[in-house]
């Protein structure tokens, strides 16, 4: 039973796939951040791109 015990508090296997949960959520957070920070900005750009992707898009047939 000792065994067993040391076996289980010695095993880091688990430890590496909580750091990247732990890598993935701080990520995810600071996108959604960005996001927040300059939704507005990043919508009209991505509108105007949109707008004159679609205006030569237009004009090639």
């Amino acid at each position: 039973m000792k065994n067993v015990a040391k076996r289980f508090i010695a095993d880091e296997s688990g430890a590496t796939a909580i750091e990247y949960g732990l890598v993935a959520a701080m990520m995810g957070i600071a996108v959604v951040t960005v996001f927040k920070a300059f939704g507005s900005s990043l919508s009209t750009a991505f509108g105007t791109i949109g707008t004159a992707l679609n205006t030569q898009a237009g004009n090639i047939k």
